[in-house]
Order: C-alpha cells, then sequence, then structure tokens
C-alpha cells in the first residue's frame, strides 16, 4: 500500500499523514507543488519525531510519478464520487491518491469510477479533515489485504 498526497496544501495534515504512514510502514508519496516547504516548522511538529520512520518520496509533477512510480493500481478518492470506502475491493499495492485539501483531485483524474473511493459522509458538512480520510482509508485498505500479524497482535 501506498499514500500519494497530490498537491497538498496544509502542513499539519501531511504531518499527520506522514505520522499514520510511519505507523503503518506506508511509503508516502508527495506530489509537487507543494503549500508548504518539507521543512515547515508546522510540518515536522505535526510528524513529530517520526519524519526518520517515513518512506517518503517528493515528485516534481503528478507525469514524474507516473513515470516512476512502482506497479501498482492508482486508487483514487472523492468527496462525493466512486464507491465507499468499505465497499471497495483494495489490492495490496494499491497507490491511493488523496487531492489538495481546498479543491480536491482535478476531474481529469477521477474519469473512471472504478478506481474512486470516497468516505460517505451523511452529516451537515461538506468533507472530512484530509488526514481523518487517509487514515479510515488506509486502514480499510490494510484489513482488506491483511494487515501484518504482528500488526494485529498474533
Amino acid at each position: 500500500m501506498h499514500i500519494v498526497l497530490y498537491e497538498p496544501e496544509i502542513p499539519p495534515n501531511t504531518g499527520n499523514i506522514a505520522r499514520l504512514c510511519a505507523a503503518t510502514q506506508t511509503p508516502l508519496h508527495l506530489i509537487e507543488p507543494l503549500g508548504f516547504s518539507i521543512e515547515d516548522r508546522y510540518l515536522r511538529r505535526a510528524g513529530l519525531d517520526y519524519w526518520e520512520h517515513v518512506q517518503v518520496r517528493t515528485w516534481p509533477d503528478w507525469a514524474a510519478f507516473l513515470q516512476n512510480k512502482e506497479p501498482g493500481r492508482l486508487v483514487f478518492t472523492s468527496a462525493r464520487k466512486g464507491a465507499a470506502h468499505h465497499l471497495f475491493a483494495f489490492q495490496p499495492n494499491d497507490f491511493l491518491v488523496f487531492g489538495p485539501e481546498t479543491r480536491g483531485l482535478p476531474e481529469e483524474l477521477l474519469l473512471d469510477d472504478a478506481l474512486c473511493v470516497r468516505v460517505p459522509i451523511w452529516g451537515q458538512v461538506r468533507s472530512l479533515n484530509l488526514s481523518t480520510c487517509a487514515g479510515i482509508v488506509l486502514y480499510e485498505a490494510l484489513r482488506q489485504t491483511g494487515i501484518p500479524p504482528e500488526a494485529s497482535g498474533q
């Protein structure tokens, strides 16, 4: 499993997702332009002292990422489009792609409904926080594909 942040804008969200990646040994891919510096103190503070345990890779743009990424399916997230995360059939080498906080993923990436996933919302909010969604989707994907035995307490 991989997490991909497409043009992330808010440092604390990226820091929280980096912590999630460190906790689950999930590689993190950051697609530029970023709305902050990776050296940003807010980004570091959100990730605390876990940065050395994050397999993070920064890409200059989407094309460079696509050209050089490892094999695996791209699964795009959306606030309103695609299957509910718990009904989607994840695969072990999926790249879970999350869009920027203020605008989400561009429509041209969301063309294949079969590869779109969403976290259902039934309350009176437009969307959930990016780091919250990343945690929900990643843990469901790991549950479906087999959380490592050492992580499950066995």
